[in-house]
């Protein structure tokens, strides 16, 4: 992960704020709730709890899966939110979208495809999908052997952007068919 600028960490009891004005790469993962704002350049991965919000400022290039997400700034990816998305009027959103409540404000810019589903659906999916490491460490299976049989479909997965992801009642149905070897 690169820092050019510096980032604040705001921890409280119960609200615990990350306020990142950086130009940072890679994956970001937080799995408890957490107030993230990113205002700066960010490329990679965002997965997240509680409420992320890309500043006005923003340049963010990466597949985001969160709760609670708030676009202000210029979002190239693809958007999965399992509580709600509220695109300000001045986001600008390249990318698909799933959720289960979206507030497009007027003045937002939108290009992509949008799937509503309901919350509980979206949660209990979450659950359920395995990126591509952890289906490699599932399977005791190589990284680069994994991606070979997902770039060739031999394995079920989704491609998204620059990331797989597998669903794990699949590549459990998929390694008992015997297809492993």
């Amino acid at each position: 992960m690169q820092f050019n600028k510096q980032k604040k960490i705001v921890q409280e009891e119960e609200n615990k704020s990350i306020d990142i004005n950086a130009e940072m790469q890679g994956s970001l993962i937080f799995r408890e709730s957490v107030n993230l704002k990113i205002n700066g350049q960010f490329k990679g991965t965002l997965d997240t709890k509680g409420t992320l919000t890309i500043g006005s400022t923003a340049q963010v290039e990466a597949n985001i899966n969160g709760e609670n997400i708030i676009v202000a700034g210029k979002v190239t990816g693809d958007v999965l939110a399992n509580k709600m998305l509220v695109l300000m009027p001045t986001a600008v959103l390249h990318g698909n979208i799933t959720t289960p409540k979206l507030n497009i404000v007027e003045g937002a810019m939108f290009q992509g495809r949008c799937q509503m589903q309901g919350q509980s659906s979206l949660s209990s999916g979450l659950e359920n999908l395995l990126n591509i490491d952890e289906v490699a460490k599932y399977l005791e299976i190589d990284l680069n052997e994994i991606e070979r049989l997902a770039n060739t479909g031999k394995i079920p997965g989704t491609r998204s952007g620059n990331t797989w992801k597998f669903e794990r009642t699949q590549i459990e149905n998929w390694a008992a068919s015997g297809k492993l070897s």
